[in-house]
């Protein structure tokens, strides 16, 4: 789709540019902080072809816009007029939880330079490869350079999340980015060094013992310290004349907060890094199998909600102070689970359109990005999701046994398997990942493919509604979900006289989207004047009834929109009615929506298919004749 459009529609869909506090972007999602929620839309952009997912998790409202999100982000701000200034302040209405205001920062800070963290350990990983395999020498000028590009960003970190700090924070980026240098001055190093060999002079600052730590490649050191120097700006420079605010907040922000970083803060944070880092080795080596596949397990529903962000700096934590990762590499599983799912899902439809669905968001997938196949492929379709989450428990088990561990920081892909390799070159916890990654890849896709979705739905699983009109059979005629939701059986209907079968047999849907369309081929019988309910009668001669909602009548017709009128020719998949979900939800009304065979009683049976949940246009009810 054209990202101009796409950006001017989520803009729109999100309340307006006076309705966003900040936006940013990630792997494949825009992410909004907005002064009032209820001005968006969520259910509109769902329906947008552009839009694959919309989460509320963590503070923020998650647009998920796939691999091109970043073009979709550029057009949005330009359009929007937002510049790289920090967000104000919420209003009071408008603030978070602690674990939410937590899963905001850490994004904020971390998702600007997440991609080339992830191209600089790729890199390192494949220089590790290179040294294993004997292609190139620790000593050559080919290596040293490659090693310079691919290190940089984790040995001057704290100047990188200085700057990035800054802004999420709400102050100046380059007086906090400032603070993350004079951490790595080289005098502060050549100190650290002589006091490492003993060779170098007690270290004071106006006579107080200073401890002297390398924070080469650190991250919460820096983090703690950019807070104090925000906290203190925003106090400073109000208070200050016009004429030398400019030069006189960062000045005392600098003599300040540095002294007291190198005082106070690094060596507490530095202390609690450690505590951080051995304390998850200690849960780790406990029981490493179980955290394996606990993680395995759930790392997608983290992804689902965005609360993966909160393990990242345990992660960069841990390669700080330990100098190796075991986290990370029980993701891989996680991320290879979900591609093998819609491996799965390519093999088992039989419909173009869904196998080029399955097939992009399983190329998508090896590379580390999950969105397109959870949210498009197997999360619709349940148990492929859960297939794909018990695969990644099995290879997750596998590594966690084996203690498998990462040398630098990546997303978890197959790009993953390079930096894996420890400095004494390959050995059975490399053997480990490839084998846990490919048991749960294979499981997943496996499973999914023979045990995937319902044998009644398993020839159009996760497909858009077929072109050819629907078959009728001398035996029966198969009728599809007019909609998109969760299954209740007729008698569970809160209304008796649909729950006691006198209007005739069928099934309820509790909807997932404000739309119904045609269930067969045939003619439109009657649209009520409310609007809430139509009538069709198909080619093969059954009367049905959709009824949207309990007691819907009494809406007198708003939130409804009809599409067609009585003595109209309908076609399978035909748009009929469109309703506003959250509107009549509001209003206390309960949306559980009845297709029913009125004349029931001129045929022999009205089966439905079994399960919890059924996908729109995906067979439903068969009526035997």
């Amino acid at each position: 789709m054209d990202n101009q459009q796409t950006a001017r529609d989520i803009l729109n869909g999100v309340g307006g540019r006076e309705n966003i506090l900040s936006v940013m972007h990630c792997a494949t999602r825009l992410r909004f902080r907005l002064r009032a929620r209820e001005k968006a839309d969520a259910e509109g952009l769902k329906q947008h072809p552009g839009v694959i997912m919309v989460v509320e998790s963590g503070g923020q409202f998650q647009v998920v816009i796939g691999n091109h999100v970043g073009e979709v982000y550029q057009a949005l701000v330009q359009q929007a007029g937002l510049g790289e200034q920090s967000a104000p302040e919420p209003d009071e209405g408008t603030r978070q939880n602690l674990f939410s205001r937590f899963i905001d920062v850490i994004s904020g800070i971390f998702t600007p330079v997440i991609g080339l963290m992830a191209a600089s350990g790729i890199l390192k990983g494949l220089l590790a490869l290179a040294l294993a395999c004997g292609w190139l020498a620790e000593s050559s000028g080919t290596y040293r350079i490659f090693f310079a590009a691919g290190d940089a960003l984790f040995t001057f970190l704290p100047l990188i999340l200085g700057y990035t700090a800054g802004k999420k924070f709400g102050g100046n980026p380059f007086v906090t980015m400032a603070i993350g240098g004079a951490l790595m001055h080289p005098l502060m190093l050549a100190a650290f060094q002589a006091e490492s060999s003993g060779t170098g002079a007690p270290f004071t600052f106006f006579g107080l013992p200073v401890t002297l730590i390398n924070y080469s490649g650190s991250v919460i050191p820096i983090l703690f310290a950019a807070w104090v120097s925000c906290r203190l700006e925003s106090l400073i420079h109000p208070r200050l004349h016009s004429s030398i605010r400019n030069f006189c907040t960062p000045l005392l922000c600098l003599m300040i907060t540095v002294p007291l970083t190198f005082l106070l803060i690094g060596p507490a944070a530095t202390w609690l890094s450690q505590q951080l880092a051995h304390g998850f080795q200690a849960i780790y080596t406990f029981a490493p199998w179980l955290a394996g596949a606990v993680m395995g397990a759930f790392w997608q529903v983290c992804v689902i909600f965005g609360l993966h962000w909160g393990l990242v700096p345990l992660m960069m934590n841990n390669l700080s102070v330990l100098g190796h990762d075991t986290l990370l590499p029980l993701l891989i599983p996680a991320v290879l689970g979900q591609a093998g799912a819609a491996l799965g899902m390519f093999l088992l439809s039989r419909e173009a359109r869904a196998r080029a669905l399955a097939g992009s968001a399983f190329t998508a997938a090896l590379f580390g990005i999950t969105e397109p196949a959870v949210y498009g492929v197997t999360l619709p379709a349940r148990r492929p999701f859960i297939f794909g989450c018990l695969g990644g428990a099995l290879g997750g088990g596998i590594m966690g046994f084996y203690q498998t561990k990462i040398f630098s920081f990546g997303l978890p892909s197959i790009f993953t398997f390079a930096q894996i390799i420890p400095p004494g070159g390959i050995d059975r916890t490399v053997w480990a990942a490839i084998a846990g990654s490919l048991a749960a890849l294979l499981f997943a896709a496996l499973m999914t493919r023979l045990f995937g979705v319902p044998r009644t739905t398993a020839a159009a699983p996760v497909e858009a509604p077929p072109a050819a009109p629907v078959p009728k059979t001398a035996t029966g005629e198969t009728l599809l979900s007019p909609m998109s939701g969760a299954l209740v059986a007729l008698d569970q209907v809160p209304d008796k006289t649909f729950a006691s079968g006198l209007l005739g047999k069928g099934v309820a849907i509790v909807p997932e989207e404000g739309r119904v369309t045609s269930p067969v081929d045939g003619e439109i019988a009657s649209v009520f004047a409310t609007r809430h309910a139509i009538g069709i009668t198909s080619q093969g001669g059954s009367e049905i009834l959709i009824h949207v909602g309990i007691d819907t009548v009494k809406l007198d017709g708003h939130y409804f929109t009809a599409h067609v009128k009585a003595g109209d020719r309908v076609a399978a998949g035909d748009l009929l009615l469109t309703f506003d979900r959250q509107a009549i939800a509001a209003a206390g009304y309960d949306l559980t929506t009845p297709m029913l065979v009125n004349n029931s009683d001129d045929f022999t049976d009205v089966l439905c298919v079994p399960g919890a949940r059924i996908l729109g246009q995906s067979p439903l009810l068969t009526v035997i004749h």
